[in-house]
């Protein structure tokens, strides 16, 4: 079975950073596309970054500068790294996976973790 399960979640002030992990198992990365989304209270899920099979990424450009996506296949982790956070970042985090094609799409990702809550206190 495919499993996803995040953590690394907190209370942060703003203009720190923090780190998000994904323990994945049930599938192999070179095959997934796995992604990272964030849903804030009253809105919908946001791409906040993901990473090919091939291991190239992308950022969408509300966020592109402060996150990095990476991953570690010997491990199976998936991570997302947030820096110069900002209280709009306050959001439930969840990692989700997808075989071989990327999408921009949050309802094409069949794979999906339970969330880590990040609250960021300005």
């Amino acid at each position: 079975d495919v499993q996803l399960v995040e953590s690394g979640g907190g209370l942060v002030q703003a203009g720190g950073s923090l780190q998000l992990s994904c323990t994945t198992s049930g599938f192999t990365y070179n095959n997934f596309c796995m992604s990272w989304y964030r849903q804030a209270p009253g809105k919908g899920h946001e791409l906040v970054s993901y990473i090919r099979g091939d291991g190239t990424t992308y950022y969408p450009a509300s966020v592109k500068g402060r996150v990095t996506i990476s991953r570690d296949s010997a491990e199976n982790t998936l991570y997302l790294r947030i820096n110069s956070l900002k209280p709009e970042d306050t959001a439930m985090y969840y990692c989700a996976a997808r075989a071989q094609y990327c999408s921009l799409l949050w309802s094409q990702y069949n794979y999906r973790g339970q969330g880590t809550q990040v609250t960021v206190s300005s």
